[in-house]
């Protein structure tokens, strides 16, 4: 068996993306490999499929617990064998599994990296044939990155230790120039096999949101976008996450809440009852997420800013992991940068570890505040250079909002800290540029600076933006107080003394307040399904989830489904032809599936190939440019337009007659007109058929069309119901 045979039978693909073969061959070669690989990537092909080629065991050192029972299920339900060891199992159960490993049961083992310094695990692992060592999350081992774990540091000894030393293959998917230097470094990797894929995720949406109101904004994206999947909220404290859960209970919302203050078994079962999809939406601090494998997540909202771009480019990456179309959100305000600011100047750290926080904290500042492609900030922060600089596919390339000089502006601000001698916040500030009538304001005198009212016919919001931009270009610093003060630079003269320009997007400081207008389109699906087999389909795993007690994407993934759904496999070949579904899974749940397809397209009356045909069509369809402006249906419609006989508009499109009564029907919903009575030529069959679904209703087409003649069709039935306006 070669590797594309063991990547269909196991995995259920026919091709592997991008560096995952040059990996595997590195391995099975008995090289070291490092693989940095964005989060969807793949990285874990790329160690367990070699595991089932190789001798002995492949052993996997990763961080959380909760990826390492996810990983092991997963695996056991594609055929291969696999434990984990950690502090959730008791004694008696890690004796068990330890007389497995060296009866060769297993071909991957999970550790935590705590657990390698035992010496009862070092004496063991001495006995034990070890192919491979694969460290997962391979950036904690880098005390400048954003998540070091001292465990991480003892892993080159204990790889040492084990005698022949085995390959070593490191995985990651956040890491910068620097980092990546200091993995192989830390690690001892030996010439290894680099590969590097990119850290782009086209199919993510990235956008910031800047709004005097996040909990109106949020309750408004929520009520709009994504209903019924997925979602991840990140807030920056526990209180914050508390208080989102009760609020969006409150409303209806289906939500639980996880961070580090809850009780363990509380936190657990949040966190199950999300993956499980008994719950659609899960608030949390940064505590939650790494190593979480659930790959249809459709939306993370970052309520609060994280503390790095590192730090957003990981939590928001959760999002989209089974390479559908989804959004990430970062809410951005100034309160929440001094939040960051506050928490660097009080940890203990040396001046380079602050140093270097300050400046990748002020980097994703900048991203906030930039009006430039956001895709295009995120690759050039990991040394990645862009190709166009638009991606037209990011909250900033897609508003085309007019550029304007807004200098003078600028220049009024800066004036005004001055005649405040940089003693107050933003708050105050914008205040008195509004000339406000607050007691604070006037008992302290600053309705007699200068610059009193000088702005009052700017939005409160409008004014923030200004500054907030000027902050992230250099032209004012806030400093890290308890109470935060505006502060000017060196770079302040530029702008006061007009010797550089100052530009933003108009309708983000126009002067009327622009608050409401926070509804955003975030582009087409790609996919084309059948949307109601869809969810029968999701109806049966959810089934199968609750029977086995495994996450519902460990029976199939939703593209898999999707696939499904748009081709409606008839048999085994056909089903072990959808990406997902390898020779284990078919044979757990293959039957299963089909049955329910072959059961809707009956009581549907599909034709399966005309539908496969037009699903085709449709993709192909939505991968176009939008300048595209004729669908599928209008077309259609032009032909009727013409005066054609079904018939003759079904040859002229190509499509069956079925096919083109829906498209029509499509049409009359858009509301456009249309005479179906010009397709019954026969009033004799109409008659039939209403007097059949008086007497037995119209829920099924099946039951209708048994109880009339022969030569009335379901053609015929259909457009009966469609004229009379029946559904």
């Amino acid at each position: 068996m070669d590797i594309y045979s063991g990547l269909n039978k196991y995995f259920g693909y026919s091709e592997f993306k991008a560096g995952q073969e040059e990996l595997i061959n590195g391995i099975l070669e008995r090289k070291d490999v490092l693989g940095i690989m964005p989060t969807g990537g793949g990285k874990s092909l790329c160690y367990q499929l070699p595991s089932v080629f190789l001798k002995g065991i492949t052993l996997v050192i990763s961080p959380l617990i909760s990826l390492m029972k996810d990983q092991v299920d997963g695996l056991e339900e594609m055929g291969i064998p696999a434990a984990y060891i950690n502090s959730s199992l008791e004694y008696n159960e890690i004796n068990k599994i330890m007389l497995d490993i060296k009866n060769e049961r297993y071909k991957l083992v999970y550790i935590a990296p705590e657990r390698l310094n035992t010496v009862l695990f070092r004496n063991f692992i001495k006995d034990i044939e070890v192919s491979l060592v694969a460290v997962d999350e391979a950036h904690c081992i880098s005390q400048w990155g954003h998540d070091f774990r001292p465990s991480y540091v003892e892993i080159p000894k204990f790889i040492n230790d084990i005698n022949p030393r085995p390959s070593v293959a490191a995985f990651t998917a956040t890491a910068t120039e620097e980092i990546v230097k200091e993995i192989k470094e830390l690690l001892e990797l030996r010439n290894p096999v680099q590969c590097m894929t990119g850290f782009d995720r086209p199919n993510l949406f990235y956008e910031v949101v800047k709004t005097g109101n996040k909990f109106n904004y949020l309750l408004n994206y929520l009520s709009k976008n994504y209903t019924e999947e997925s979602g991840i909220i990140y807030c920056a404290t526990r209180k914050t996450v508390e208080s989102l859960v009760d609020k969006l209970n409150e409303k209806g919302f289906s939500t639980v809440g996880y961070h580090g203050g809850m009780n363990s078994n509380i936190r657990q079962t949040n966190q199950e009852d999300f993956i499980f999809d008994r719950k659609r939406i899960i608030i949390a601090t940064n505590a939650f997420g790494m190593g979480i494998d659930k790959p249809d997540v459709r939306f993370v909202i970052h309520y609060n800013m994280p503390k790095n771009m590192e730090a957003y480019y990981q939590e928001a990456g959760r999002a989209g992991r089974d390479g559908q179309r989804s959004h990430c959100i970062l809410m951005y305000s100034a309160s929440d940068i001094v939040k960051q600011k506050y928490i660097i100047e009080n940890e203990t750290m040396s001046e380079t570890r602050q140093e270097i926080l300050y400046k990748n904290l002020q980097y994703l500042v900048d991203y906030c505040n930039t009006n430039y492609c956001l895709r295009n900030y995120i690759l050039n922060y990991f040394g990645e250079k862009s190709i166009n600089n638009r991606c037209e596919n990011c909250g900033n390339c897609l508003d085309d909002s007019e550029m304007v000089d807004i200098t003078v502006e600028g220049q009024k601000v800066l004036s005004c800290m001055y005649r405040l001698n940089e003693g107050f916040g933003i708050t105050t500030v914008i205040q008195v540029l509004k000339g406000s009538k607050n007691k604070k304001v006037l008992g302290s005198g600053l309705d007699k600076v200068s610059t009193y009212g000088i702005m009052k016919d700017y939005s409160n919001s409008g004014l923030k933006e200004i500054i907030m931009s000027m902050i992230s270009k250099g032209y004012i610093r806030i400093t890290a107080d308890k109470y935060p003060v505006l502060k000017l630079t060196n770079k302040s003269g530029e702008i006061l003394k007009g010797k550089t320009r100052l530009y933003h997007k108009r309708h983000l400081i126009e002067r009327r307040d622009t608050s409401k207008k926070e509804e955003v389109s975030i582009g087409r699906d790609i996919y084309d399904y059948d949307k109601e087999l869809f969810n029968k389909l999701k109806e049966l795993r959810a089934s199968i989830s609750k029977d086995k007690e495994i996450p519902p994407f460990m029976v199939f993934h939703d593209a898999t489904i999707k696939g499904m759904a748009a081709y409606y496999p008839q048999n085994k070949e056909e089903m072990l032809s959808i990406n997902g579904v390898g020779n284990k899974k078919y044979e757990n749940y293959g039957k299963l599936f089909i049955n329910l397809i072959n059961s809707y397209a009956n009581e549907k009356d599909i034709d399966v190939k005309d539908a496969r045909n037009e699903n085709i069509k449709e993709t192909q369809l939505s991968n176009k440019t939008e300048d595209f402006n004729e669908d599928r249906y209008d077309l259609t419609y032009q032909s009727y337009l013409k005066g054609m006989s079904l018939e003759e508009i079904a040859n002229n499109r190509n499509f069956s007659q079925p096919t083109i009564i829906n498209h029509l029907k499509k049409c009359e919903e858009r509301g456009y007109d249309l005479d179906w009575s010009r397709f019954i030529e026969d009033e004799g069959k109409e008659k039939k058929i209403l007097d059949i679904i008086d007497r037995i209703g119209l829920e099924k087409l099946k039951p209708i069309k048994d109880k009339l003649p022969e030569n009335i069709t379901y053609n015929d039935i259909r457009l009966v119901i469609y004229k009379n306006k029946l559904q």
